[in-house]
Order: C-alpha cells, then structure tokens, then sequence
C-alpha cells in the first residue's frame, strides 16, 4: 500500500526541519548549558572548601578561562584531522567527569587542575559541538545555530535554579552524582544519532595551522565584540542595579533575568528569521537593538528603564553570536575547525576576561558609563556585518 501523499508531505517535512541529527546537536548543547549554569551554585562552597579569599577565587575562575583558551584550539585541530563527531563525542565523555572533580577537590592545587580541565572541556565540547552544528546547517541548508544556542540558555537556566536546591537537599556530592548520571544516560541517547561527518584528508595540511589571513580574525573580532558586553551584563547588571539605580535585591537580579529571558526566545526565532531576510540583515537589526537597550540600561533614570533596556539588548546580542559561529564555520578554504574555533576563541575571551577589566574601569568610573559606551563595540560589528554573508547556509552546496 503507497501512502497518501499528505503523509509523505508531513514525513518529508518532519526529517527537514526535526531531523535526529538536529536534535543530537541540540541535546549536546542542552548538556553543555546545564553543566555552565549548576557550576554557579556550587561557587560558594568550593571557594569555602578551600577556603579561597575573593582574590583567591578570581585567580581560581582565571584558571577556568585559561583552561579553555588552551583546550579550544587543540579541539579547532582535532576537528580539522578527525571530524566533529568524534571530537565532540570524546569532549563530552571527558567533560561530563569533570563536575566530579570539581565536588571532591580537597585542596588548591587539585582544585585549580579540576577548574582548568572544567573551563577547557567545556570550551573544546563548545568548539567541537558549534563544528557539528555547522555541519547539521550544511546537510539541511537552513540555519540552526540560534536554536542550538537557545537550548544552551535553556539548559543554563536549568542548571543554575536547580543546583541550589539539589546541593542543599542532596549535598555537594549528591547533585554532582545526579547531574552527571542525568548527563550519562542522556548521552546514550544522544550518542547514535549525533551527525557523522568525516575528516578532509584532501586539505593541505598547512590548512590546519592558524589561518594567515585577515577574515577569520574579524569574524573573531564580531564575536568578541558581541560577547564582551554579554559577561558584563553577567557579571555586573545586577550591581549596577543595586548601587547605583537603588534597586532592591529581588528585583537586581531581573537585569540579567530579562537579558537572558528575551535572548532564549529570540535565540529560538533566530533561525527562521535569519533564513527569512538573510544573515546579513538580521545581524544589523540585531546589533541595533542591542545598542538601543544598552545606551537605554546605561543612561537609565531608574531599575525599571533599565530592565527594559537590558530585555532590549538580549533581543539584540541573541542571534549575533550564532551568526559570527556560522559564518566562521562556513568559511570556504579553511579546514574543517579552524576558522570556528578563532572565533569562539575570541568570542569567549570577551566573556571570560572583559568582565574583570570592566570592573576595574568601574572603581573609578561607575558602572552607569560603561553600560552607556559599550555599544561602541557593537558600532565595530556593524561596521564588519557585511561578513556574515558566509552564514547563509542555503547559498552553500
């Protein structure tokens, strides 16, 4: 019996916009996000357990950032040699360990070499699973990438507002078993159907060095631009709230609450809007928006125009980052890897290290001006946006 041609329509649609390899990714960055945002919660009694001074601390979280900017290019490489699939599989067995080490570390040393491992698996499972992705946009040729970024806030946001009550009712080492069993047994899951794609013996091998040329760099530039202001919001949006516009605690913690609120659902439509009007277009609305909520935040009268202004400016950097990845991963000439992790390098330098510059600034200065000149950087996005050409996925065979 042949089926109704309704039913292979609905059939054809499902593989091409839910097809299995599209969702692998996904749960991949789902996992990723989860692991980012359970370490929150758990900051406190590490820093305690080892009994860290904040100095102590902020040289601790340095260790995380070195750990990735170490890990991601040797992962850029691999991906290069070996493809993404087995890349991100062996830095996601790798890093799902890690969270272990970071809840039995008994003393400073063992701890700084379970942050480092923690930040650098993180950041090589984050190079090789923005590789994989970019293979799923290729073998679909239609944009996922703000998808999969949504499902790394969406699993963030799990993380952090369950691991307090997990640590609290389970202890230290009771969250950390259950997370990584959950992770595991999702893992299986995910395992057989994450995309296969393989290695490009056919480059020249000096592809797989640092690129030479200027392109990858200013789209690094685009993501390092676009996430700086990302950690500063982070990491200081609910100082500034509470110092400066006299907000209470509860309602502090809104700036990034509505930051990251309209980014997760912005990140969702990202992907049709992209396909709909181009990566090009949507990253110059993006970028817009974004200057206009932060330029709102920074010169804001009181917290609640400032709530606004940082929802606004989460509608803006939402789709920014995946788009600079895309066009990373698309660039043609370049193996396989290379380009992405330049830029997811530099990306996440910006997040990792602007926020502590940014505070130093802000002893002197208040944090009210920087919010206000932050989007100078974006005006360097907008200058460089015509680059995201390379992210049109569909224009690609």
């Amino acid at each position: 019996m042949t089926m109704p041609d309704h039913a292979l329509a609905g059939k054809s649609f499902a593989k091409t916009y839910f097809p299995s390899t599209r969702l692998a990714v996904s749960g991949l960055f789902l996992l990723n996000g989860t692991f980012a945002g359970a370490w929150a919660p758990k900051i406190p009694e590490f820093a305690s357990r080892l009994d860290l001074s904040e100095s102590g601390l902020g040289l601790m979280i340095m260790c995380f950032g070195i750990g990735s900017l170490v890990l991601m290019p040797i992962a850029g490489i691999l991906i290069a040699h070996y493809g993404t699939t087995r890349t991100v599989k062996g830095a996601t067995i790798l890093f799902l360990s890690t969270m272990l080490l970071l809840s039995i570390a008994p003393n400073i040393p063992v701890g700084a070499v379970a942050i480092f491992f923690f930040g650098g698996l993180m950041g090589a499972m984050d190079v090789a699973m923005n590789g994989n992705a970019v293979e799923v946009e290729k073998s679909m040729r239609r944009a996922i990438m703000s998808s999969c970024h949504a499902f790394w806030s969406l699993g963030a946001f799990i993380g952090a507002t369950t691991g307090g009550f997990l640590i609290e009712r389970l202890g230290v080492m009771g969250h950390a078993g259950l997370l990584t069993a959950i992770a595991a047994v999702a893992l299986v899951f995910i395992w057989p159907f994450v995309l296969h794609d393989a290695p490009h013996p056919n480059e020249e091998r000096q592809k797989v060095r640092l690129p030479m040329t200027l392109l990858p760099w200013l789209i690094g530039v685009m993501a390092l631009f676009s996430m700086a202001p990302e950690g500063a919001i982070l990491d200081w949006g609910a100082l500034y709230m509470r110092d400066e516009l006299g907000a209470s605690l509860a309602l502090s913690g809104f700036a990034f609450g509505a930051f990251s609120l309209t980014m997760a659902v912005m990140r969702f439509a990202g992907d049709h809007v992209r396909d709909r009007f181009g990566a090009v277009k949507t990253l110059r609305f993006c970028t817009v928006m974004a200057i206009i909520g932060m330029v709102t935040a920074g010169l804001a009268p009181n917290a609640y125009v400032a709530v606004v202004g940082f929802a606004i400016c989460g509608v803006g950097i939402s789709n920014m980052v995946p788009i600079a990845f895309s066009a990373a991963g698309n660039l043609p000439g370049f193996a396989q890897g290379v380009a992405l992790s330049v830029a997811t390098i530099m990306g996440y330098s910006g997040s990792l290290f602007a926020p502590s510059i940014i505070g130093f600034i802000a002893e002197h200065t208040g944090f009210a001006i920087i919010f206000a000149l932050l989007p100078v950087l974006f005006i360097v996005v907008l200058l460089l946006s015509h680059h995201a050409v390379h992210a049109d996925v569909r224009d690609h065979r």
